[in-house]
């Protein structure tokens, strides 16, 4: 069995839009995804792309992506990855093909000079939890992920400084 990791390309926004909606699936998530092919493809392919994606193949069959941008920490001073989505696809998983996407982007950080590797899991996922543990990451209990989103964003940031 062969596992490749390569950066996506323009062709790949069909895949990856397809692998967006199967994540939300699995997540419960299906009426939170109002993202296109088009958006998708213009985020990570358009005139000043601030979106990564690497696209998992085993044995040429498409397996699972790792979809990423940079951030910055002012403490540490550098940048580092936040890993927006890792999804792989439910009958390639148990290969490693997670474990790879994930020591991919790692390896990216270490070689950039990037300062730390982040992303958030859903308190219910304790599969990825344990996944998340067994790679050696801590799961912050005292940090919480604040986000305004749709009306709440747009009150907020219509409204007077």
């Amino acid at each position: 069995m062969s596992l490749a990791i390569r950066a996506a390309q323009p062709a790949d926004c069909g895949l990856i839009y397809a692998l967006v909606c199967e994540l939300a699936d699995y997540e419960k998530l299906n009426d939170h995804v109002d993202a296109t092919e088009a958006v998708i493809a213009d985020a990570l392919f358009g005139s000043a792309p601030r979106v990564f994606c690497d696209i998992a193949e085993w044995n040429g069959e498409s397996a699972g992506m790792a979809l990423w941008f940079l951030n910055y920490s002012t403490f540490r001073g550098r940048h580092g990855v936040y890993l927006e989505d890792l999804f792989v696809r439910p009958r390639f998983r148990g290969n490693g093909i997670g474990k790879a996407l994930m020591r991919t982007l790692a390896r990216r950080c270490v070689e950039n000079g990037w300062a730390r590797m982040e992303w958030a899991v859903l308190d219910w996922n304790a599969p990825s939890i344990a996944f998340y543990q067994s790679l050696g990451a801590k799961v912050l209990d005292d940090w919480k992920i604040c986000r305004l989103t749709d009306d709440a964003l747009r009150r907020f940031g219509g409204g007077a400084a």
